[in-house]
């Protein structure tokens, strides 16, 4: 494998919508490229970046996969993502690594729900932007559809860079703007197109399209501006290089046309991707987190001459080869058998066998330089999000900030033998995936995890059972309620036992009062004169505390509540820590039967993005599940509603969502607040609570 310098690389991210034809897009770039002997196909399982089981049977990308081509002197990285919303952050994840984003649109379906959230991604990292519309040669595929769609959602700096030859099935190439030229091809050839005069039917279209895009191109240059005034026109030779820079600063969105299952128009997009996507080393220096307490945060060339720097940006576990770690080399040079410092963990790790991947297939390099990506295997500490690099001369690149998962699962081991694999299975599944989250409740002491939706959850379980052997069973999890009360009581709590020899003596009196949302437990020593020992007034305190963890109603923590304790007694002999323990308990007890007690449920923050179409039909089910709307915006033909709901209506609502929009709409979640659950609601959880613990009434005879 030759060894390129970082000027020859490019590094691209395909983003868009589930099934717009990304993957199937990289197949043919890299059969066009001779990377591949054949051109992979999503539908049969033969795509070079859908390698994984579950990627296979689902026919659709679930993990950020890599792959590259060889084009003239330049090497192509392409890094293909899912389009799905749940495993959408995959694209998220890739962005600081890469130098241009292809934002890979369906020719019938346009601008859609993921493809408005990527391009958000990329705008907050400031990625260059290129659209391809691909799919062209389908049924009902329209180009001044798809650029309606796009200048919509985007602006007026989107402009057409190429138009399609032909239509739906009789696609047969692209008229080039900026050369003005025709390629044609043949449909599910190689790729490689013959160059030609433009069809005389579309001259004039063509025209008018390349002065558009002149006119845009100059508008950013003042100098180019003079130009176009002067002669009309600006010549290729000026016109390639502003077009490169108004793409590497985000003041054009170029379209491009293709297909990538008819392999048309693939060999333009490389041409395209190698002369105006800017290169690895055309960044400015980049930025890393600040460590030290100056306040002046380090930043790095891209460049060879720079101390060695690698960021990792994804970890595969591989049930053979282990740990692979997905790395960009941000500077220096990285030679093969290099002992790096992770500077994120404090720990040498040593790069054998540095390598990048062809899809699933590792092919060994001995060096890599500033600008390209890699992978290498078995890393002893390194994660996603590590930095490694220099001893002598560390940074840290930013981490990427995700949103917290939506949807929570209880998990339990199918048998004994799965319990022992699972915590195993589960840790390299974390490693893997950052969206990923696995705990345990301390209040209902379950197995709990966390995902973006029931599918992601659902892959990871499918996972689990075919790498790891582990079967497990998922559940709705336990809401954790918790109890509070709302009035007010003042109560004596004593206990007196006497058997023979020493007895039991506590005696206590308590005040209870409600506190404000969120103040957990307060207690106050109000004794005067000595009435109980200062010794034994914790052991109130801890009899309190343990009977209101078992709460009162349902057996739900209490909370949000201040005892005071003003006044008791003790007995020289007969009062110990256990005494007053009991004290407190029964105080507690009999505090709850004054102060009105009542269960709290706790309410999420919900944040759902769907079409317009389906707004008000969100809104109606939103009310049904006792949410409380925040507030709505417009973007982009989506809605995006803010609401209150109980966590116990939201259990099921991934799938529910997904029935209700036809899987176009997405939302997240967080906790945010308790609130009390309404009187006919709290009876139910009563008796489900005292059935849970086996309290079944008994008829009296």
């Amino acid at each position: 494998m030759k060894v390129y310098a970082g000027e020859n690389v490019r590094n691209v991210v395909l983003v868009g919508h589930g099934h717009a034809g990304k993957t199937s897009l990289v197949s043919a770039m890299l059969y066009t490229a001779g990377a591949t002997q054949r051109q992979g196909r999503v539908d049969d399982g033969s795509a070079t970046t859908d390698y994984d089981d579950e990627e296979i049977s689902r026919k659709m990308s679930i993990a950020t996969s890599l792959a590259y081509a060889e084009w003239g002197q330049t090497k192509i990285n392409f890094v293909d993502t899912p389009g799905f919303n749940m495993f959408v952050h995959e694209a998220k994840m890739v962005l600081p690594v890469v130098d241009a984003a292809l934002v890979v649109v369906d020719g019938v379906a346009g601008v859609e729900v993921v493809t408005e959230r990527v391009w958000n991604y990329c705008e907050e990292y400031k990625t260059p932007r290129v659209i391809v519309a691909s799919r062209m040669d389908r049924e009902r595929a329209d180009a001044e559809r798809v650029l309606e769609s796009l200048t919509r959602a985007f602006g007026r700096a989107v402009v057409p860079l190429e138009l399609p030859i032909g239509k739906e099935k009789n696609l047969s190439g692209v008229v080039d703007l900026v050369n003005m030229k025709a390629y044609t091809y043949d449909l599910g050839g190689n790729g490689k197109g013959r160059e030609g005069e433009i069809p005389a039917n579309m001259k004039d279209a063509a025209q008018e399209a390349h002065e558009r895009l002149v006119e845009l191109v100059a508008e950013g240059d003042d100098a180019l501006m003079e130009e176009f005034f002067d002669k009309g026109t600006i010549p290729v030779e000026h016109l390639i290089p502003a077009l490169h820079n108004a793409i590497r600063e985000d003041k054009l969105f170029p379209v491009l046309f293709a297909s990538g299952l008819g392999n048309v128009s693939t060999d333009r997009l490389m041409d395209f991707i190698v002369d105006f996507t800017p290169a690895a080393t055309e960044h400015e220096s980049i930025t890393g987190e600040v460590t030290s307490g100056n306040g002046e945060p380090p930043a790095r060339k891209e460049s060879d001459s720079e101390p060695v720097s690698v960021y990792v940006f994804k970890t595969v576990s591989d049930p053979f080869a282990g740990r692979i770690s997905y790395f960009k080399v941000f500077s220096g040079v990285l030679k093969n058998d290099s002992s790096l410092t992770n500077y994120s963990r404090s720990s040498q790790e040593k790069f054998a066998h540095i390598s990048v991947m062809q899809g699933k297939t590792a092919v060994p390099v001995n060096e890599l330089h500033a600008g390209d990506i890699g992978a290498v295997a078995k890393l002893k500490d390194t994660l996603t999000g590590d930095t490694l690099g220099d001893k002598s001369a560390p940074i840290q690149y930013p981490h990427v900030k995700l949103p917290e998962p939506a949807i929570t699962f209880a998990i339990e081991p199918k048998s004994r033998a799965d319990e022992d694999k699972l915590g195993p299975g589960i840790h390299k599944m974390l490693e893997e995936d950052a969206m990923l989250r696995f705990f345990r409740d301390g209040q209902t002491r379950e197995f709990l995890i966390a995902g973006t939706g029931q599918q992601h959850i659902e892959v990871v379980v499918a996972k689990l059972k075919k790498r790891y052997h582990t079967e497990v069973v998922l559940k709705a999890p336990k809401v954790p309620y918790r109890e509070t009360i709302r009035g007010r009581a003042d109560v004596q709590g004593r206990h007196k036992k006497q058997t023979g020899g020493h007895g039991q003596y506590g005696d206590c009196k308590i005040k209870m009062e409600p506190l404000p949302r969120g103040s957990e437990f307060e207690f106050v020593n109000d004794i005067f004169g000595g009435a109980i020992p200062k010794n034994y007034i914790p052991a109130i305190e801890k009899g309190i505390k343990d009977a209101a963890s078992r709460g009162y109603l349902a057996g739900f923590p209490m909370v949000d509540f201040r005892v005071v304790l003003y006044d008791g007694s003790y007995h020289d002999v007969d009062s110990n820590d256990m005494s007053f323990q009991m004290a407190g308990r029964i105080a507690f007890r009999k505090a709850m039967e004054q102060a009105k007690p009542t269960i709290l449920e706790p309410i999420m923050h919900v944040e759902i993005t769907v079409p317009d179409e389906f707004a008000g039909s969100i809104m109606g089910d939103l009310n049904a599940r006792r949410g409380r709307i925040q507030g709505m915006d417009n973007k982009g033909g989506n809605t995006i509603v803010k609401a209150e709901v109980p966590m116990s209506e939201m259990l099921t609502y991934g799938v529910d969502l997904t029935a209700m929009t036809q899987g176009r709409g997405s939302f997240n979640m967080e906790m945010h607040h308790y609130d009390v659950v309404p009187g006919q609601l709290q009876e139910k959880i009563i008796e489900k609570a005292k059935a849970e613990r086996g309290e079944v009434k008994v008829e009296e005879e």
